[in-house]
């Protein structure tokens, strides 16, 4: 069913690109073939994002706030710090390793886009450290953690588990024994971390 201009909305035309991306490529995706696929015509697209750069930055943030929103659920718990740690860098590994493995050509089609969307990736990486910063300071605050500076603590860890997260290191993901290196990186952490 068509979309008209008085119930399009941003989120609809986000989802629209996201599925014009993925028959397309980035490279021959255009706001009139978003517009086609809503039924709309390209000024109403226009309406909600004023270029083409503006609606690819946002369906990348979009594709990138999927996976902080996910983690934000265990910040949030009350429970061990280092549980919670464990469980939110289990959790960064796996989405990034979905995201890859479930479908790698709209995963290739992001890699192109966070190429172009410097600023939405800073955002990203920004929100997940201070996730991060967040469960650092849980266990410094109950003595599970010693860490002088949780903020950080927090950038280190995120850069010390690297090879489980940043896309460049995709292609490793589904190597075998990846599980078990990935679990005595997360150990090697933890025992850094103990009070």
């Amino acid at each position: 069913m068509a979309a008209t201009t008085e119930t399009l909305t941003a989120e609809r035309i986000l989802e629209a690109t996201e599925e014009v991306l993925r028959r397309h490529g980035p490279a021959k995706a255009t706001v009139v073939d978003v517009a086609r696929a809503l039924g709309v015509s390209h000024g109403s697209v226009y309406r909600h994002f004023r270029t083409k750069a503006a609606l690819r930055e946002a369906v990348t943030k979009r594709w990138l706030d999927r996976t902080a929103e996910t983690l934000s659920v265990i910040v949030a718990e009350e429970r061990d710090p280092r549980a919670r740690l464990r469980d939110w860098l289990a959790g960064l590994f796996e989405a990034k390793r979905r995201k890859a493995g479930d479908d790698p050509e709209l995963f290739a089609t992001y890699m192109v886009l966070t190429g172009e969307n410097t600023a939405a990736v800073g955002e990203h990486i920004t929100d997940l450290a201070g996730q991060l910063t967040r469960i650092v300071e849980a266990g410094v605050a109950d003595g599970t953690f010693t860490a002088a500076d949780p903020a950080a603590t927090a950038l280190a860890v995120f850069q010390a588990t690297g090879r489980f997260h940043d896309p460049c290191y995709a292609k490793e993901w589904e190597q075998p024994g990846i599980e078990a290196e990935f679990t005595a990186v997360v150990d090697l952490v933890l025992r850094g971390l103990r009070a």
